[in-house]
């Protein structure tokens, strides 16, 4: 194989590695008390699609949104590459903490635990804030519009789940969530805001 075949390579195995755990973990969930109503997680669920799409097809069928933003050689994609394999480390860590509380919409559980170790001491959500990392990486490596384009929509997607959520858990945790929120940024570490 040529170098430019596995670096061709290299991102989406990251990513194909990274559904595959995502896929074995979601099998061992707690029971479901609350979840979004359809229309809710359409809108948070299409852009994360489109971004995904916009991130995954080949730069040919892009058109104008092929056009490249970014240089293309070794440096930027290693450093997107970097950043990929550290977001979807973190994400993977916190999927692995906050256990059977998980979901893949939004949800209350049944017997919900409010998660405040691991990752979820650095922020709020780090399966969010660890996928965001990962998009820019991604994004990076590949450089062009569309690629910039899917950090747009999954950061709409993102930002509209948390505040979902961020409802959700005051809810269900009252004064313990309300305590966390003041200790703790919501996606970006040692940043803090509501």
């Amino acid at each position: 194989m040529s170098e430019a075949t596995l670096l061709a390579l290299f991102l989406p195995v990251c990513w194909g590695i990274w559904a595959l755990i995502w896929l074995i973990a979601s099998f061992r969930v707690k029971k479901t008390t609350r979840s979004e109503d359809p229309l809710s997680r359409m809108s948070n669920t299409a852009p994360i699609w489109i971004g995904a799409f916009l991130l995954a097809v080949r730069p040919s069928w892009l058109g104008p949104l092929s056009f490249r933003l970014v240089p293309q050689n070794l440096a930027y994609y290693g450093i997107g590459a970097v950043l990929t394999i550290i977001g979807l480390t973190f994400a993977v860590w916190a999927r692995y903490h906050i256990g059977r509380n998980w979901s893949g919409v939004i949800t209350v559980k049944e017997d919900h635990a409010l998660i405040r170790t691991g990752p979820y001491a650095i922020v709020r959500h780090p399966i969010y804030s660890g996928l965001l990392l990962a998009i820019i990486g991604s994004a990076l490596a590949r450089g062009n519009i569309a690629a910039m384009l899917a950090i747009a929509f999954m950061l709409y997607a993102v930002l509209r789940r948390v505040s979902i959520e961020e409802r959700w858990m005051g809810e269900t945790f009252g004064q313990a969530y309300a305590d966390y929120k003041t200790k703790t940024p919501a996606l970006v570490p040692f940043v803090a805001y509501g």
